[in-house]
């Protein structure tokens, strides 16, 4: 059992969540905090694992050091875009942690203080009551002043106070095969405008190849597959079996009223709010940087008003960022645009043969 009452309920305990509830905690330590974890190991969030550099200075700002243990091979100094409709080929100079998603995950939630209440389960209903929020966590009512949103793409609490701004949304789809083919890019980026209207990828991982994409919600499993198929004809490679199968929702702004960030005493970080990157479905650095701003704006004002004033000034940079993601969103998924750029080889680096 859990206590009836608190100051804070975080739903979700992504990057988001448990870097908010740590970070609340050490400006606030006198709240009472509980942390939602309702992540299922069987149902993870399909992710390819990469900590992007914008993430790694996140981790430098907060003063985070990641476990070599968490980490997986090989790490990724460029990323090989591929257009599949074109049968054009780029190499990009990027830099990317490589590492394991859910271990990532687990850890950053194991950084949650002692003084946090952290719940192994899912939230399965929120009402409004009173100034406050009463959540059903199992079989038990639990209630909270203020109430965050960390719950990503399928937010319970963006769909229950927020429904008047939903997102974008597509499926994304992500399978696991056995590799030990050395020939294979350590990351890719696809697109292939016959099958999606986003882009997918491959990632190399501890002997394993992640094969995911983000597709529209109608026949997605089917353009997947067909995606698929193109993909190993383009490199001459049958996949074989998967070993495992994962899909989740996946958001993608496209306009600024995409961007949510709070109301009457509930609030939303990471994915939840919209923060994540149109063009290429990076997320957690925005993740952390939200999580972030809102604990300082719990620092600086007890009420939701000032909050929430506090926490719109702080995110506008972030929101400016991630606005010119969607422009970049509209030039690298636009067939004729993408083509004109990959043509003229333009910030693409040659490999020595």
């Amino acid at each position: 059992m859990i206590e009836n009452t608190y100051d804070v309920a975080v739903l979700g305990a992504g990057p988001a969540g448990a870097v908010f509830a740590k970070e609340l905690y050490r400006q606030k330590p006198a709240l009472r905090i509980l942390v939602i974890d309702g992540q299922d190991v069987n149902n993870q969030k399909v992710c390819g694992g990469l900590l992007a550099p914008d993430a790694q200075e996140m981790f430098a700002r907060l003063g985070l050091t990641l476990p070599t243990s968490l980490l997986a091979d090989p790490q990724i100094f460029d990323v090989e875009t591929v257009d599949l409709a074109r049968g054009c080929v780029r190499n990009y100079q990027r830099h990317y942690l490589n590492m394991d998603r859910y271990a990532f995950d687990k850890w950053l939630v194991s950084e949650i203080p002692d003084g946090v209440r952290v719940y192994d389960g899912r939230c399965q209903a929120i009402r409004r009551e009173g100034e406050g929020f009463a959540l059903t966590l199992g079989g038990q009512t639990v209630n909270a002043h203020f109430l965050v949103g960390a719950d990503g793409a399928n937010s319970l609490v963006r769909k229950s106070f927020f429904a008047d701004k939903p997102l974008m949304q597509y499926v994304a789809i992500q399978q696991h095969f056995v590799c030990e083919n050395s020939t294979l890019p350590p990351y890719s980026c696809i697109f292939d405008a016959e099958t999606s209207d986003s882009c997918s990828w491959t990632i190399l991982k501890n002997g394993t190849l992640l094969f995911g994409g983000a597709f529209h919600k109608k026949h997605c499993r089917v353009a997947f597959e067909k995606q698929k198929k193109r993909l190993e004809s383009f490199w001459g490679l049958p996949f074989g079996e998967p070993i495992k199968t994962e899909a989740c929702l996946l958001t993608s702004p496209r306009k600024w009223s995409h961007f949510q960030i709070g109301r009457e005493n509930a609030f939303l970080i990471g994915e939840a709010a919209g923060f994540i990157s149109a063009s290429s479905f990076e997320g957690i650095s925005s993740a952390l940087l939200s999580a972030r701003l809102l604990a300082e704006a719990f620092g600086e004002a007890s009420d939701g008003d000032g909050i929430l004033r506090a926490y719109r000034q702080k995110t506008r940079r972030l929101k400016g960022k991630l606005y010119a993601k969607i422009q970049k969103r509209r030039v690298l998924c636009s067939p004729f645009l993408r083509g004109l750029i990959m043509k003229s080889g333009l910030q693409s680096m040659k490999k020595y043969q």
